[in-house]
């Protein structure tokens, strides 16, 4: 069980590692402007910084989507199929579906960026948010932007609602092995190291499709801000603490299940 030990560390790691790096950048991108906006009457951002802002941020949006849902496949796999775990997420992989994650991630969002800022911006140049969202921007525009809107919202469709059904499936697949394991401890363990990301996926992938599933006529500002908040600086703030302090548990919680599944 040592060297199993050690694969199933360096594995979680891996996935964590990635999500923590990815909440570091979503919090330099956002909140430093964020608090400098606070501390002046007006704050003003250059055309490019704000093009800039808002590539970053929705790359790292649909990087964090593929990710959850790479590690609700990942838990999926340790806990409904534990004896092929090690052989099946290895490095080699976290590294392929990381590197899968972080380059679709980063590819999505362009044609959005382009079909965004070539709209003639006539109108007011005050973004009503704390930072250069797309719903926002549109709003700026004076001529026509359903074709934008809803090129928007099948984007949105595909790289929230397509990842979120897929960790919806893992986890109720989890939940039914689960039930079957007859140890009571081993029934606790195995929920209370999915809770924290149930959780996690919870906020992150209901505010995301509050805020980017809804027309920009109907959306409030003052929710748009709100929801805003909890994915841009309050989720990033606590999923570190969180996926660290449920690893070494969700580690052993893994070898316990593998050692009763072996003959």
């Amino acid at each position: 069980m040592g060297i199993t030990t050690i694969i199933v560390y360096i594995i979680l790691n891996t996935i964590v590692c990635n999500l923590s790096f990815l909440e570091i950048c979503y919090t330099t991108t956002i909140v430093p402007k964020m608090l400098r906006s606070f501390l002046t009457v007006r704050e003003v951002i250059l055309f490019m910084g704000c093009v800039a802002q808002l590539y970053i941020f929705g790359s790292l949006a649909v990087t964090e989507c593929l990710l959850l849902s790479v590690m609700s496949y990942d838990r999926y796999l340790a806990i409904c199929h534990p004896l092929s775990y090690a052989s099946v997420m290895n490095f080699k992989v976290c590294l392929q579906l990381a590197a899968g994650c972080w380059i679709t991630g980063f590819l999505t969002p362009i044609a959005m960026m382009v079909l965004t800022f070539t709209l003639p911006f006539c109108a007011s140049k005050e973004v009503g948010h704390f930072f250069c969202d797309f719903m926002p921007l549109l709003k700026l525009s004076c001529t026509d932007t359903h074709l934008v809107e809803f090129l928007s919202f099948t984007v949105s469709a595909c790289v929230t609602l397509v990842p979120f059904l897929l960790t919806l499936t893992s986890y109720c697949r989890i939940i039914l092995t689960i039930q079957r394991i007859p140890s009571t401890i081993g029934k606790q363990k195995a929920f209370s190291t999915c809770s924290s990301h149930l959780l996690v996926v919870s906020i992150f992938y209901g505010t995301i499709i509050i805020v980017y599933g809804a027309p920009v006529g109907n959306q409030s500002p003052v929710l748009n801000k709100a929801f805003s908040l909890l994915y841009t600086v309050i989720s990033p703030m606590f999923n570190p603490l969180i996926y660290s302090l449920r690893n070494k548990e969700r580690s052993e919680t893994i070898l316990c299940i593998s050692e009763h599944f072996l003959p």
